[in-house]
Parts: structure tokens; sequence; C-alpha cells
């Protein structure tokens, strides 16, 4: 029997959605977009403003759809409380600068997403916070790097595009036991496989654009936690504005209600062509936790249900390999994104990594040569022959 009630698959649908009177008896959820709320009494408009009681006052701070893709992404993770923003990007820097002050320190990891990264290199010393990027895979490095004390470790699992696994349960005993916040970035494993405060962190982000929404269509992001902190970094980001558009949330909302399906193809797929891959005499190198070969794989094996709808392989040939190959597949996107539908290809300098120069790259341990692909949820056989014929096309 599952533990779980409702399972994942139930909350994909009906999370947030319970109440049947949304309007006029209609089924689906409204769009609401209106940007203020009215009351005729003066009374209930100031407990309403003040949280005494249910309501909206200004779609900057709060708004009925919006407020049901966060009530859905909250029951999927398992938390208390959610607040959403107008991007994954949105989320992470928002969290970050609400937990963060002058003088304080932050430790995470080298190949975090580049945008990530590039707050961790650019923007936070701007502000006198103290950065310490450890390599992602040496707990034991990380582990001391926390010891001498930080206000928020930083995690990212599994890392894009790289597909490193991190060990959360054992990384966020150690941020707590210096008092620290664990942030992790489950973006790329999503609910249906991750549920990272099970396993210890204070606050789980996404960005929704992926894999919740699912059919690159709408920008989004999310954090989850504990009510009291949650409502610290809602604070900030209704008073820095970034938030999320009623329109993309009801299409996240829309996407969702397919996400336990997607993942599970995506999953399945992924998992095919990793191996198809790694046997292929054309390919030097393929990342995805799910094979026995990969050097986190026994931490995916505990930590996750399933392994994911990404992985990045390199072909042989370096960077002239990728530019012969990705143009000849036929079912992929050559596009800077990844979780939808359709497959999704492109190498990190165009995708995951555009925003930092090709040393940085090098430093984060990311070949140039390396090409992420995001499984979609196309028939496994078709996408397999495809990876095919565009690898007959490499000349060495």
């Amino acid at each position: 029997m599952n533990k779980q009630y409702p399972a994942m698959g139930t909350l994909s649908v009906w999370g947030g959605e319970e109440n049947k009177d949304f309007w006029q008896r209609s089924t689906q959820l409204p769009v609401v977009h209106s940007v203020s709320f009215g009351y005729q009494d003066v009374d209930e408009w100031l407990e309403v403003a003040l949280a005494k009681r249910p309501g909206h006052i200004y779609s900057r701070n709060t708004n009925p759809t919006v407020a049901a893709f966060e009530e859905k992404v909250r029951r999927l993770e398992g938390a208390e409380a959610a607040v959403s923003f107008g991007s994954g990007m949105a989320a992470i820097s928002n969290t970050l600068f609400t937990l963060l002050s002058p003088g304080e320190r932050v430790v995470s990891v080298k190949d975090t997403y580049g945008g990530t990264n590039q707050i961790f290199l650019e923007f936070l010393p701007r502000f006198q916070i103290d950065v310490r990027l450890c390599d992602t895979t040496d707990h034991e490095a990380i582990e001391a790097e926390v010891a001498k004390g930080c206000r928020v470790l930083y995690l990212e699992t599994p890392t894009n595009p790289t597909l490193k696994v991190i060990d959360l349960a054992r990384l966020s005993q150690a941020g707590h036991a210096v008092g620290a916040m664990v942030v992790v970035d489950n973006t790329f494993a999503t609910p249906i496989n991750t549920n990272p405060l099970a396993l210890g962190a204070d606050l789980v982000l996404h960005s929704a654009t992926k894999f919740l929404g699912g059919h690159a269509d709408a920008l989004g992001g999310v954090a989850c936690g504990p009510a009291e902190l949650v409502h610290q970094i809602y604070h900030f980001r209704e008073i820095n504005g970034a938030v999320l558009d009623p329109m993309a949330a009801y299409l996240l909302l829309r996407g969702m209600k397919t996400l336990h399906l997607r993942i599970r193809q995506q999953n399945e797929n992924a998992l095919r062509i990793a191996r198809f891959l790694e046997a292929h005499p054309l390919v030097e190198q393929v990342l995805y936790p799910g094979l026995e070969s990969h050097q986190n794989h026994h931490i995916a094996v505990r930590q996750m249900r399933g392994f994911g709808g990404v992985l990045s392989f390199a072909p042989k040939g370096g960077f002239e390999a990728v530019r012969a190959l990705l143009p000849h597949l036929r079912y992929a996107h050559a596009a800077a994104n990844l979780g939808a539908v359709e497959t999704v290809v492109g190498p990190p300098a165009t995708t995951s990594h555009v925003e930092v120069s090709r040393e940085q790259r090098a430093m984060m341990g990311i070949p140039e040569a390396l090409i992420r692909y995001s499984a979609g949820i196309e028939d496994s056989d078709d996408l397999i022959a495809d990876l095919e014929q565009a690898l007959g096309r490499v000349q060495l």
C-alpha cells in the first residue's frame, strides 16, 4: 500500500483544487486577472489586509489562481507553505537575498546552474557576503567548509548539466550542526522523484518553467518550506515585486495535472537512452545517475524514486561533433530549456551556462562538448533511432 495519502498522482491532479465552488460551478480553476479585490466592509478589508482572515487585496501580494499553484506544489513537496515567483531565478535570488546579510557566509558547490553560479560569483560578493564553492561530490570538503560556520548551505541535485547527485541527508545534518539553513534546488528531480524536505532540507526551490509546467509555455518559480521561513521570503518578494502572473500560474497548474505521468515516462526514456549512448562507439561519456557506472549512483538509488528525465553526453570528436550532430536530430528542439513534453537538447555554452565564460565552465568541470539531453515523452524507440541516425552523421 502507498504510504502517502493522497498519492503523488492524485495530488498532481487535485492538490490545491479540491474546492468545487470556483465560479459559476466551473470544474476548472479560473484565471483571475484582477489586480485588486474590493470590500464593502472596511473592517473585513482591514482583517484581510492584516492576514487575520482569508482573502486577497492586491495581486502583487496574493492572487487566487497563483495561490492554487502554490498549494499544489506545497502538497507535492510535503511543506508547510509555499511562495511563487515570476521565474526560477527569481525564486533562487529572492531566497538568497532574504536569508543572507552583509558579513554572512554561504557554502555551495561549484557546478550549480549557470545563473545561480553568477549570483554566487558576481552579485553576493558585492554585498560583502562571503561565498565558498566546493567540489560538488567531495562531501568531506563541503562538510569541512560548513563546519567553519555559514548562514546558508545551498545545494542542487542532480546538478545542471553534469548530473551529479549530492547526499542531502548527510549534508543537511552538517548544515544544521552549525545552525545553517539548507536550501535545495529540486528542479531536475521534481517532487515525483525526490522530496528534499523529507531528507532534512529547510527549503526546496523549483524552476517551475521546467518539469512542473512541462509544456515550455510559462515561466515560474516556487520556494517551499516551514511557514515562518517562507513568510520571510514572501515578504521580500511582495516588496521586490518578482510576482508570478496569474495566466502563467494557470498554465503551470494545468501542466502539473500530468506531472506524475510525464515524469514516469521521462524517467524511463532517459534511462533507456543513457544505456544506449553508453554502449555507442561514437560516444565518449554519458552522465546519468541511473547508470550503474555513475559516480553517485549509490546515493541516487537511496535518495531518488526515479532518476529524472535529463542526461548529458559527450560525442567523440569534441565541439565539432556537437555541431554536426545537433542539426540532424529530428525529434528534439535545439533550445535553451528542459523538462518539456518534447525532447530538448543543447550544449552548456548555449543553455545552462550561457551566462558564464568558457574558462569558468572549465573550472566547474563542464566539458564544452557536453550535450544536455532532456528526454520528452515521445516513444523511446523513436528517440533512440533518432540519436542513432544523428550520431551516424558525425565524422571522426
